[in-house]
């Protein structure tokens, strides 16, 4: 794998640690529910889930 694709994954992986910094979290801390899931699960699952997402894309695109 290309250095410039090592850096795609770590800059996805530094903002992932942004989004999940406590402070980004708790704004999502509330009674109100998306599909009836608390907006907080919903936030942290969809991130999971695009980064994942986000992830696969550059590996399979870029592997070598």
């Amino acid at each position: 794998m290309k250095k410039r694709h090592l850096q795609k994954l770590m800059l996805t992986s530094l903002i992932l640690a942004l989004a999940f910094n406590l402070p980004l979290l708790l704004i999502f801390n509330s009674e109100a529910a998306i599909f009836g899931i608390p907006k907080i699960l919903f936030y942290v699952f969809s991130l999971w889930a695009a980064s994942a997402i986000v992830s696969l894309i550059i590996i399979q695109k870029y592997n070598d």
